[in-house]
């Protein structure tokens, strides 16, 4: 499975903004980029705090991101503010139309579909848009992948709204529960953009 497609659109993801003249080696002030397993303490910390305050539990634990990243980390993508990590997203590829509990710890190389694992914000960088920004970005990075065809996740009935706001269309109930909670599963077309896939510098 080849990404070499996608190397040229993560480039420019790399926003750095101006340096005075003589100051060197400075750290970016903004850079998007596929996540390592060097990067699993951080996720988890951002995850832990995000979720375990909400609904108690955490889609990921750390030895599972530890596993995707490993696995397949061309399917993540990390916001760095001055090299801190302060959102990021985690996917995995997925063989069939719904997901189900398999789903939540396997990664299926020869799938056509992103299973969105979990989406977070560092709690000093919430209420400023970054979770959206960073979705838009994550999805315009999945129409450079050829063998993607949608994007599916599962979330919280509350949280519905801001999915359906970055292109997400219902499925339905999901299959998958989590103790007392339920999810709403949710789909997002990524091979239905092919005009958007064309001009996007893929």
């Amino acid at each position: 499975m080849s990404v070499v497609s996608a190397v040229r659109f993560l480039k420019p993801l790399h926003m750095r903004s101006p340096v005075p003249q003589g100051r060197r080696h400075t750290l970016p002030a903004s850079e998007f980029r596929s996540l390592s397993p060097e990067d699993a303490i951080s996720v988890f910390e951002i995850e832990r705090e995000a979720f375990i305050s909400v609904s108690g539990e955490c889609p990921l634990h750390l030895d599972e991101v530890r596993h995707f990243l490993t696995l397949c980390p061309e399917l993540s993508l990390g916001w760095f503010e001055e090299g801190r990590l302060v959102a990021f997203i985690i996917g995995s590829l997925w063989d069939q139309e719904r997901l189900t509990t398999d789903a939540l710890t396997l990664h299926k190389p020869h799938g056509t579909t992103v299973h969105i694992h979990v989406l977070a914000v560092h709690r000093t960088f919430r209420q400023q848009g970054k979770g959206s920004i960073l979705m838009w970005r994550y999805l315009q990075y999945l129409r450079c992948l050829p063998y993607v065809r949608r994007a599916v996740l599962m979330c919280e009935d509350f949280l519905v709204p801001f999915y359906q706001k970055s292109g997400f269309k219902v499925l339905g109930p999901s299959n998958i529960t989590v103790g007392p909670l339920n999810f709403t599963e949710m789909f997002y077309p990524v091979r239905g953009h092919a005009f958007m896939r064309r001009n996007s510098g893929c």
